[in-house]
């Protein structure tokens, strides 16, 4: 006679392919805007919201330093303070792909494009309107051409994206910020310092060499871009290893 007993708890129903089960909250076939949904409540839990913060309120001081000082602006201050500005804001960027629980969090179904492309979705509206309310803090009649000013922020965010992305596929820190947040800012004193002037990023708004060093800073921006796209995929190897993990 076969004993009673307690039925055994069930456990997440696994995948059609029997791979992986999908994310808290989700059913088992569900669409990729369900599965995105299930994930945005984690992973806005897990951004470094320290150094966002003080990237974003430093921006902000430094372009208020003349209003706050009750100096009267100029050009080159308020070019320079604005440059200043989005480099704070790269900064902080630097650590958006920070996960300290990378390692226990990695063998998931959702692909790392997917996280990082969320993160980049949840963070992505609050850097442009600290950037905006930079612009508009820097006096009309001393602000530099917004387009292009704007184009050496967006650079610079996506060089910060993009070293952070090369430092999570090529290396296994789960915070590499603090390293690529340091290369970033050398990068950018080495550039200001020694390059040449045909080749100079930093010109002033009156300068002739102000239209070249703006079509450098979109090369930049272009190659940043493709960068972060390629970087943010899983490696082969890495694929492999979570395809045996999850049985597929």
């Amino acid at each position: 006679m076969r004993g009673l007993g307690t039925a055994p708890a069930a456990g997440p129903a696994p995948s059609p392919g029997g791979g992986a089960p999908p994310p808290a909250g989700t059913t088992p076939g569900a669409g990729p805007y369900a599965v995105a949904g299930a994930l945005l409540p984690p992973l806005w839990r897990a951004l470094p919201r320290s150094a966002l913060t003080t990237g974003a309120v430093l921006a902000l001081l430094l372009v208020a330093l003349p209003r706050l000082l009750s100096t009267e602006p100029d050009p080159w201050l308020s070019l320079n303070l604005l440059r200043a500005a989005a480099l704070t804001l790269g900064l902080g960027l630097a650590f958006l792909l920070d996960d300290p629980a990378r390692h226990t969090t990695a063998p998931v179904p959702t692909r790392r494009p997917v996280r990082a492309g969320l993160r980049v979705a949840l963070v992505a509206p609050l850097v442009a309107l600290c950037w905006t309310a930079a612009l508009l803090l820097t006096p009309a009649r001393v602000r530099p051409p917004v387009g292009a000013v704007t184009l050496e922020a967006g650079a610079l965010a996506l060089l910060a994206l993009a070293a952070a992305s090369v430092a999570v596929r090529c290396t296994d820190a789960a915070e590499p910020g603090v390293v690529v947040s340091a290369g970033l800012l050398g990068t950018v004193c080495a550039a200001a310092l020694l390059l040449p002037y045909r080749w100079t990023l930093f010109p002033s708004a009156g300068d002739p060499a102000w239209g070249d060093a703006h079509q450098r800073w979109a090369w930049l921006l272009a190659g940043a871009a493709v960068t972060v796209a390629y970087a943010g995929t899983e490696p082969v190897r890495r694929r492999r290893v979570l395809r045996t993990r999850s049985g597929t």
